[in-house]
């Protein structure tokens, strides 16, 4: 019976070892086939919201060159101005100017007949108002259009003009208002799912159709696709893989013993180390250069392996970022800041602490959401939160508009991070609701050098002046840099020459130190201007 069961065992994980790799085979295929399918459904809803902006934005640049033309409301000249804009517009169908109620004239001419002014049914995040199933009223169009008003001025739109998106030939595509309002719609077979979408954007699948959402705070677009076309690409994806299934089962065992050898990766080990929440905060201190004072600290994480080594943040921040780990990271780091601060934050109500946020939290808004829930019964006043978006991390300025502008009308100071090394532009700063801008250290270290970045210093200092911001300069490490920054009211400073990064027992206990320095007590002390209310 030794010899037989030996024998079956063997045969056994023979068996196993050619049907596992092919079974898995049959799973990665069918769900590459998934993703790839879900890929591109998900850049056709990508690629009909940029559309809709398009056609929204064509139509608003013509509003505002009408608005800001100073010509006399349906001269010649103004109704020159608006035929050819509605010419040069490819969104527009029709450009009006309305006055006392009524449509007064629009390109097509004079209006003599009683068209009422629209009442909007959506008011864009730019003060423009949309009304949806509009009839012209004036020329020859027919059927309903979208109105987008901008001042006295709107102009029509065809609906059909928000989804004219090359695509598959099955796949069917809506565009509507983020509340859900149907703008257009390609004919699609399943209204109930469409319904259901408009009210809760989200990409996914049922058992016979495929779907995808885009959207913003503007506009709303819905991608659907029959499964069907799920087997082409389950085919495709099979006998691609098929030669590595084939030479998976040879090497099934062999694979197995490595696998068990293996060493965990960096992704593995900093997903267990993001389940156990094994990492601890250090706090570099912010500095008032003017006084001594210490007014905060950045708040910067670490990771020690159970071995003791330290793992850098440059390493393993953006595998968490690549990982999709970086959000439970940002909620494990607002926790250990809110405890580990609470009582030094409700002691001395001018102290803060900056958290950085990543970019998908600043494009999405999620942290500030996860944020105002933590906040919620600590006693913590929200502008003792400053949060730091790093300028190379804003990939959506639209998005982190949106955001950032939350978070400061949630009270919240906001910064842009690491200033400097991305982007750089005053169109770009523009653009951002920002309290705060800080220098980075490579700049700091160029002041009294010869180094091509030196003059840039003085440049982003005063940049940053222009547009009403405070300037936070990192990496201070001599004492010709802080007198140069000083000279130059800087309002404050972190690094080195101050102190290092600080565990959370040893920075309480420096703030303090400083506060008894320089002679400030806590009720002394105000908020520098700039923070948002």
């Amino acid at each position: 019976m030794k010899r037989v069961s030996i024998i079956a065992a063997i045969a056994l994980a023979a068996v196993l070892g050619a049907i596992l790799p092919m079974a898995a085979l049959l799973y990665v295929s069918w769900s590459r086939a998934q993703v790839a399918e879900a890929d591109r459904l998900q850049g056709t809803a990508e690629r009909t919201l940029q559309r809709a902006h398009r056609a929204y934005e064509g139509g608003l640049l013509a509003l505002r060159k009408l608005n800001q033309s100073g010509l006399p409301p349906c001269s010649p000249e103004h109704l020159r101005l608006m035929r050819s804009l509605a010419l040069a517009t490819t969104s527009a169908e029709q450009v009006g100017y309305f006055a006392e109620g009524r449509l007064q004239c629009s390109s097509w001419g004079q209006v003599d007949a009683l068209v009422p002014e629209p009442t909007p049914d959506h008011i864009t995040a730019d003060g423009a108002a949309i009304t949806l199933g509009v009839s012209p009223g004036a020329g020859d169009l027919t059927g309903t259009l979208v109105s987008v008003q901008l001042g006295r001025h709107d102009i029509l739109i065809d609906p059909e003009r928000f989804v004219d998106v090359i695509a598959d030939p099955n796949v069917r595509l809506a565009v509507a208002t983020p509340d859900g309002r149907l703008i257009a719609q390609q004919p699609m077979p399943d209204p109930e799912l469409l319904h259901r979408l408009l009210r809760e954007p989200e990409s996914g699948h049922t058992p016979r159709t495929l779907y995808a959402t885009a959207h913003d705070q503007e506009w709303l677009a819905v991608a659907t696709a029959p499964c069907v076309g799920l087997a082409t690409a389950f085919q495709q994806q099979f006998w691609q893989l098929l030669p590595l299934g084939a030479v998976g089962a040879v090497l099934a065992i062999a694979a197995g013993i490595w696998l068990s050898r293996r060493r965990l990766s960096l992704r593995n080990e900093l997903a267990i180390a993001v389940r156990r929440r094994e990492f601890r905060m250090h706090y570099q201190p912010i500095i008032e250069l003017d006084t001594g004072i210490c007014v905060g600290a950045e708040a910067l994480v670490r990771w020690s392996r159970a071995d003791g080594t330290q793992v850098r943040p440059d390493l393993f921040i953006p595998v968490a970022e690549e990982t999709g780990l970086i959000e439970a990271l940002t909620d494990h780091v607002m926790d250990l800041v809110l405890s580990d601060m609470r009582e030094l934050l409700i002691h001395d109500r001018s102290a803060h602490i900056a958290i950085n946020l990543s970019a998908g939290d600043v494009s999405s808004g999620r942290a500030l959401k996860v944020l105002s829930g933590k906040l919620v019964g600590t006693g913590i006043h929200p502008q003792q939160i400053w949060l730091e978006a790093t300028e190379r991390g804003i990939l959506d300025i639209q998005g982190a508009r949106t955001s950032l502008a939350a978070a400061r009308r949630a009270g919240h100071c906001v910064a842009i991070d690491d200033f400097g090394v991305g982007y750089s532009s005053l169109q770009y700063l523009q653009q951002l609701p920002l309290d705060a801008l800080k220098i980075d250290k490579s700049f700091i270290d160029s002041i009294g050098t010869h180094s091509a970045t030196s003059p840039v210093t003085s440049h982003i200092i005063d940049m940053a002046r222009t547009l009403g911001l405070f300037t936070v300069a990192e990496g201070i490490e001599t004492s010709a840099q802080l007198a140069y920054l000083q000279s130059r009211q800087v309002e404050f400073g972190q690094g080195w020459l101050f102190s290092r990064p600080l565990p959370a027992a040893e920075f309480i206990a420096f703030h303090e130190e400083r506060r008894k320095q320089y002679g400030k007590a806590p009720e002394d002390m105000q908020k520098p201007a700039g923070i948002a209310e």
